[in-house]
C-alpha cells in the first residue's frame, strides 16, 4: 500500500526531496514550478536558490508550469529542453453564496484596491504613481493597499510625499473574510505585477463582481478576456483605465457581467485532468 508511480514536487523547497526520492525509487519525477527566483527577487537571483531550482529542473522527466509566462523562463533562464515542459494553469475555488450575507459598503466613495503582498514583484510604487495622478481629476476615490511587506514602509512614505494620505489607506495583511469584504467594498481591483508567474487574486476579484486590471507581465493575462490589460510600468495607462472604470458605468458594468462569467469557467478540475494527462505521459 505504499508503493507509489510518480513524485510531484512542488517549488524549490521540495526539489532536493524530490530528487532524493526518484533516486532511491527510480521512479519519475514532476516538479511543479509556481515561481521562480527571477519572479521573487525581479531579477537579482540567489545562486543557492538558483542551483536548487536548476538542479530539480535536471533532475526532472516532466516540468509543470502555471502560465506560459514561467514556461519561457524555465527554457531560457535556466536552460531546459521546451519537451518536457507543460503549462497548467490554476484556477480559482467556487465561493458560492459566501458573499451573499454580507454587504459591507458604508462609504459613498469609490474604492480602488491593490491586495498582495507589498513587495518588489507586486510593483506596489506604480500603483501609488497611478492612484496620485487619479486623484489630480477625481475627489470621491479612495485607494486601499491591503497586504503586507517588505516595502510598506517605503510605500507609506511615498504617499505621504504625495500628499494623498487622506485618500490613500493602509490595511496591513487581511485574512479569511476579510479579504472577502475588502473585496466586496471595491469599485476596481489592480494587480500591477512586476512579473507574476500567475495571479489568482484577480479571479478572485472578479467573482466577487469587481472590474480588474492587471499587468501583461502576469500569467493570469493569457487566460482572461474580461479584464484590462497594462504593462506595469505605464502608470498613465493605469490611471487612465481606473478613471474610465469609475467614470462609465456601462464599462463596469459590461467587466463585472463578463467577468464573472469567464471567471466561472475556470475550474480546478480541468487544471486536475491536464495534471493527470503529464502523469498518464511521463508512466509511458
Amino acid at each position: 500500500e505504499n508503493d507509489f508511480d510518480i513524485i510531484h514536487a512542488h517549488d524549490w523547497l521540495a526539489y532536493p526531496a524530490g530528487i532524493a526520492a526518484k533516486n532511491v525509487s527510480g521512479k519519475p519525477l514532476v516538479i511543479h514550478v509556481h515561481a521562480t527566483d527571477f519572479d521573487r527577487s525581479g531579477g537579482s537571483v540567489n545562486p543557492v536558490v538558483y542551483n536548487i531550482e536548476k538542479a530539480g529542473m535536471d533532475a526532472a522527466d516532466r516540468i509543470i508550469t502555471v502560465s506560459n509566462l514561467t514556461r519561457e523562463t524555465v527554457i531560457h533562464n535556466y536552460r531546459i529542453d521546451p519537451s518536457k515542459v507543460m503549462t497548467v494553469y490554476n484556477a480559482v475555488e467556487p465561493v458560492g453564496g459566501v458573499y451573499d450575507e454580507y454587504d459591507p459598503r458604508a462609504i459613498n466613495d469609490k474604492v480602488v484596491t491593490f491586495l498582495g503582498r507589498i513587495t518588489m514583484q507586486k510593483g506596489p510604487e506604480y500603483f501609488i504613481e497611478a492612484a496620485y495622478r487619479v486623484l489630480q481629476v477625481m475627489n470621491n476615490v479612495r485607494f486601499v493597499m491591503a497586504g503586507s511587506g517588505d516595502m510598506m514602509e517605503r510605500m507609506i512614505k511615498r504617499a505621504a510625499a504625495l500628499n494623498i494620505t487622506d485618500r490613500f489607506h493602509f490595511t496591513g495583511f487581511l485574512r479569511g473574510m476579510d479579504v472577502y469584504w475588502m473585496l466586496r467594498l471595491s469599485d476596481v481591483y489592480i494587480m500591477p505585477s512586476v512579473s507574476e508567474p500567475f495571479g489568482i487574486s484577480p479571479l478572485e476579484a472578479m467573482q466577487s463582481n469587481v472590474p480588474v486590471i492587471i499587468s501583461k507581465q502576469s500569467g493570469v493575462s493569457e487566460i482572461l478576456t474580461h479584464a484590462v490589460k497594462i504593462d506595469f510600468w505605464d502608470i498613465d495607462a493605469m490611471a487612465d483605465a481606473i478613471h474610465a472604470i469609475l467614470t462609465y458605468p456601462a464599462l463596469s458594468k459590461m467587466f463585472i457581467e463578463k467577468g464573472r462569467q469567464e471567471v466561472e469557467t475556470l475550474k480546478w478540475e480541468n487544471s486536475a485532468r491536464h495534471v493527470r494527462d503529464v502523469y498518464l505521459d511521463v508512466m509511458n
